[in-house]
């Protein structure tokens, strides 16, 4: 009896998730999503389990919402997967991160390509374990092709250091009389940044609660719409992203016209 309530419930909860998902897809969707997936530690602090047991719940979490992306029909969704500054966590918790793009990739890269997902990465990979890279790399090549939804992950990516390397680059280009200063503007720089070939993100979801920005795309966010939830990140679910897409679609985008449309 209980199997069945139970069955049923689900059932009924993918019915809710697909009249949802059918409204949301006739509305107007962001081409780009970004996500600090945060409260790996604190899911796991609440349920006595170690760190690992949450960032390993939360790599659940980037399967689900890569697939309900790329259902909604999202083109780029950028993930905050490791940046600069976590190198300050323990040793055994950052070797544990390390380790998980690796199994990420290997369990779910069939999965990906099927669905025409492609693989891409910011972030500096100098500082990266070689069997963190290899993995990437590996799936970088095997998605190349594809052309569906664009599954970015943000790894040892911290947002001053990409400028402060856009402007080095830029600054090189001026010594070497390649450009004149009068040619540096917005879209310059635009164009040296590791997101050069990717839209701006239109929205921006930050889960567990934390209302600050974390040095993630900092020049790329200037007119992004935030969306912001006490949800943690393993808990962060279909039903939760399509909240945060609902929510966008009520929003007045005016990019800083008075009169602006929503979307214009």
């Amino acid at each position: 009896m209980l199997e069945k309530l139970l069955r049923k419930k689900t059932l009924e909860m993918d019915s809710s998730i697909s009249d949802r998902l059918t409204k949301v897809k006739n509305g107007d969707i962001p081409s780009h999503v970004a996500i600090i997936m945060d409260g790996n530690g604190r899911w796991a602090k609440q349920r006595s389990l170690p760190r690992f047991a949450g960032h390993h719940e939360g790599m659940k979490t980037v399967r689900k919402i890569t697939r309900i992306a790329n259902d909604i029909g999202i083109s780029v969704l950028t993930l905050y997967a490791f940046s600069t500054e976590n190198w300050k966590r323990p040793k055994m918790e950052i070797d544990f991160l390390m380790k998980l793009p690796g199994e990420f990739l290997t369990t779910y890269l069939p999965e990906l390509i099927e669905q025409n997902v492609k693989v891409e990465m910011i972030g500096n990979t100098d500082g990266l374990p070689v069997h963190t890279k290899e993995a990437i790399s590996r799936a970088m090549h095997e998605t190349a092709q594809n052309d569906g939804l664009i599954l970015n992950f943000a790894m040892n990516y911290g947002s001053r250091l990409e400028i402060v390397e856009t402007v080095k680059e830029i600054a090189r280009l001026a010594i070497a009389n390649e450009i004149a200063i009068e040619d540096i503007d917005d879209a310059l720089i635009d164009a040296h940044l590791m997101t050069a070939h990717l839209p701006e993100p239109d929205l921006l979801i930050r889960t567990s609660g934390e209302v600050r920005l974390s040095n993630f795309m900092l020049w790329q966010l200037a007119y992004s719409e935030f969306s912001f939830t006490e949800v943690l990140w393993p808990d962060f679910d279909e039903a939760c992203m399509l909240n945060a897409i609902e929510e966008y679609q009520m929003r007045n985008r005016r990019f800083g016209n008075v009169e602006g449309d929503k979307g214009s």
